[in-house]
């Protein structure tokens, strides 16, 4: 039984409305990519956004501190960074001739108050089935 993989966000399943965007590569978290093995190494590929929300999300958000509950407001602004940053690192990777990246991380950090950076960065490479 061939091991479960985990951490796949594959491009061609994105889609905006229901219009499905260009086909993309896989990216993985993992070393691997199971059912591949890896042929060429090209690099370090990476992708950022940063992103902030309007003075009456903010507000909002404020409330929910107060009342307590999900602050949708900020959930929905990192969902849509975090998938912009997959469709640019998608991008950026095929331009240095990759068809996978592996090893990705995520990772957010805030640049001053109520503005925050989303980036994710990994090894794009060209992998082959087995």
């Amino acid at each position: 039984m061939p091991a479960k993989q985990y951490g796949v966000f594959n491009m061609a399943e994105r889609k905006i409305g229901s219009e499905p965007l260009s086909p993309g590569i896989p990216i993985v978290s993992s070393e691997i990519l199971v059912g591949y093995r890896i042929k060429e190494v090209k690099g370090l590929v990476w992708a950022s956004t940063v992103r902030a929300k309007s003075i009456f999300d903010d507000v909002k958000a404020m409330l929910k501190l107060i009342v307590g509950g999900e602050i949708k407001e900020f959930w929905q602004l990192i969902n849509e960074a975090r998938q912009d940053i997959m469709v640019r690192l998608n991008q950026n990777a095929m331009d240095m001739g990759a068809n996978a990246v592996v090893s990705v991380r995520i990772e957010s950090a805030e640049v001053i108050g109520g503005a925050i950076e989303i980036y994710a960065y990994g090894t794009a490479v060209v992998v082959e089935k087995e």
